[in-house]
Parts: C-alpha cells; structure tokens; sequence
C-alpha cells in the first residue's frame, strides 16, 4: 500500500517559511528555517503569485486602479518573504546547499518575472490605466502607475511573440550565469589569502589585526603564520597601514587575480557570456547597448551625459 500524503495544513504548519511569522516585526524565525525548507516553499509562493496575477489580468470589470494596480502591489506576499528570507542567508550566511538552491531557482524566477510582464493581458490593464493618467487625482498614484507602465515596457511588454520568446530564454541564460557569477565571486573571496611568516612583515598593523590574522592561520591548519584574506574590494584595508612593500606587492597581485587564474571559480567566460546577452538583449528591447538601457532608469539618463 502507498503512504498517505501528509495533509498540507501539517506541511505548512512544519514549513516556518509559509506562514507570516508572530515574532516583532514580523521577523524570521532563523532558528526554525531549515535548507530544505525552500524549495517548497518557492514552488508554493510562485504558484499563488502566478494565480493572484492571473486573477487581475483576466478580471472582467474594467481596468482600475484598485483592480488592478492596488491589486498587484498586494499580491506575492508568500513569495516576497520567501525570497527575502532566501536573499538574506545567500547573502551573509550561505552554504553548498542553498547555492544548489539558489542556482536551481535563478531562472525559475526569470520565468516568473516574464509571466508577469509579458502577460498581454495584465499589460493591457496597465496600457489602458497610463493612457488615462491625468485623470488621477495624486500625484503618488500617477507616478506608481508610470513607474509600472516603465517597467512593462522595459521587461519587454511591448515585443512580439516571437521577440518575448527570445527574451524569455536570454533571461533565463542570464539568471542562470549572473547566479553562476556571483557564488564564485564569494568562493573566491573565501579562498584567496595571502600566508605570512615572520610577525615582522606585519609592522604598521594593529596588534589585534595580527592576532585575528594567527587565528585565522590556526585554523586553516597553519600555526605559527600569519593569514591575510583578502576582502571582496580590489584595494585591500592592509594596504593602508603594512610597512613592508614587497607584502603590500603580493596582496595586491593577489587581489587583482582573483577570479581570473584559472581554476573553477575563473569568471572570465562568464563574464563575457553575460556581457554579449545583456548586449543581444538591449537591442531587442530597441537600445543601442545595455549601458543605454541600465542609464535610461537612472539619474544619468544617457551615456553621453
């Protein structure tokens, strides 16, 4: 006989991640969250975001601001906590297997990002809100409705079928490989150090700098040394206070390499993978090149400014 399927009141009573928690602020509780809490956890904060969408773009009244705008900022809330929550750990206190998760997810959620701005229908909501602006009475409502009207148009509402297929699986790519990016980033900056011998070499740091750097050598197996691990910035702060020149030489050289040597964490194809999709996608999208496209929704507006 098959094992009874346990009743999603206890999977969602047992997964802390899908339930707004009762602690102040609404925080966390980080010592209920587990790894294997996420993924389902996503699979059911996107499911129920995609079907609140879903809801507004074929809703049958038309278009209001209520119905639509006010509608869409109040939905996702499972999923908004989830990838908070998910965000925060990869961010500051991440592991292999939220890395797996985390890659896994990267270009599920592009997905579901184009579900929701190159739904036709939703658009048309949206398209037929912007052309009536003027008639809301505050400015706050008018410049939220601008500020989705922009973003439609910018995540490439306004393409053709065939168009929003191409962007669907460049977007896709480019979650795949800036996620890529990112964890060799960090699983470089963990591993690049540069080992000293002689405390001398240390002259002009701090005596509780050079203690954290013998514990840090200590616990990669190396007493009686001194470990300097580089921080994820190309000017390293030792640099600032080591007195000997030839140390200071070898950080440098050591940070400027990194990523970059070889090795599974060499970012440098992936680098010009993201570099040649994001530059593909910005003239599908109808932009000269993904500078122009970034700078548009920025300060700057132009690259020639």
């Amino acid at each position: 006989m098959h094992a009874a399927k346990e009743p999603k009141a206890t999977v969602t009573a047992a997964n802390p991640l899908l339930t707004e928690s009762d602690l102040p602020y609404h925080t966390p509780p980080f010592d209920k969250i587990k790894n294997e809490h996420f993924t389902p956890a996503y699979t059911e904060g996107l499911a129920e975001h995609l079907k609140e969408i879903e809801a507004i773009a074929n809703n049958n009244e038309a278009p209001t601001f209520e119905n639509t705008l006010v509608a869409m900022e109040r939905s996702g809330e499972k999923l908004t906590r989830v990838n908070n929550v998910f965000g925060n750990l990869t961010s500051a206190h991440t592991n292999p297997e939220l890395e797996k998760i985390e890659t896994a997810m990267a270009p599920k959620l592009a997905a579901h990002q184009d579900a929701i701005y190159l739904n036709g229908k939703l658009f048309a909501r949206v398209q037929a809100l912007y052309d009536k602006r003027e008639e809301l009475a505050d400015a706050e409502s008018r410049y939220l409705l601008e500020r989705y009207y922009k973003d439609f148009v910018r995540a490439g509402a306004k393409l053709s079928e065939p168009d929003k297929k191409k962007l669907k699986a460049m977007n896709a790519e480019l979650a795949s490989l800036e996620t890529k990016f990112s964890q060799a980033v960090l699983k470089e900056k963990n591993a690049a150090s540069v080992v000293v011998d002689k405390r001398e070499d240390l002259a002009g740091m701090a005596d509780n700098e050079i203690a954290a750097a013998a514990e840090a050598a200590k616990a990669e197996k190396k007493p009686g040394k001194f470990l300097l691990a580089m921080q994820n910035t190309s000017g390293q702060p030792a640099l600032a206070s080591l007195q000997n020149r030839a140390l200071r030489e070898r950080i440098m050289k050591t940070s400027l390499a990194r990523n970059s040597h070889g090795g599974p964490n060499d970012t440098r194809e992936t680098v010009t993978k993201i570099a040649r999709l994001r530059a593909e996608r910005a003239v599908l999208l109808g932009y000269e090149n993904h500078a122009a496209y970034q700078l548009e929704d920025q300060t700057a507006k132009d690259v020639g400014t």
